[in-house]
């Protein structure tokens, strides 16, 4: 199960996942879909994780159509290798311009 330091802005949790606005956000609308199972990436997703792969799904249609991001235009983004942060999977849903530039 996941726990947090920090107060989070939960916008949807199913039995496989938590949504949330990312605490410090890139752009400006920037949700982070995190799996309550630790899954450390994207290449050890299994049989195990089909649930939880329909729920990144359906979640992240349900939060366009909610934030109304098919007007705008978005991305749904998942990191892997060097390009990931922490070593858990997770997803960004992400609209917009980036508000500042990542470190190389």
């Amino acid at each position: 199960m996941l726990n947090f330091a920090i107060p989070l802005n939960r916008l949807r949790e199913t039995a496989t996942l938590l949504a949330f606005y990312h605490p410090v956000p890139a752009y400006p609308v920037h949700i982070l879909i995190v799996p309550h199972r630790p899954i450390p990436s994207l290449d050890a997703v299994g049989s195990l994780d089909q649930a939880f792969l329909v729920d990144v799904f359906a979640t992240t249609q349900s939060l366009v159509r909610e934030l109304q991001l098919e007007k705008t235009g978005y991305r749904l983004v998942v990191n892997g290798g060097g390009y990931q942060d922490i070593p858990m999977l997770h997803f960004h849903l992400i609209s917009g311009v980036m508000d500042r530039v990542e470190p190389a």
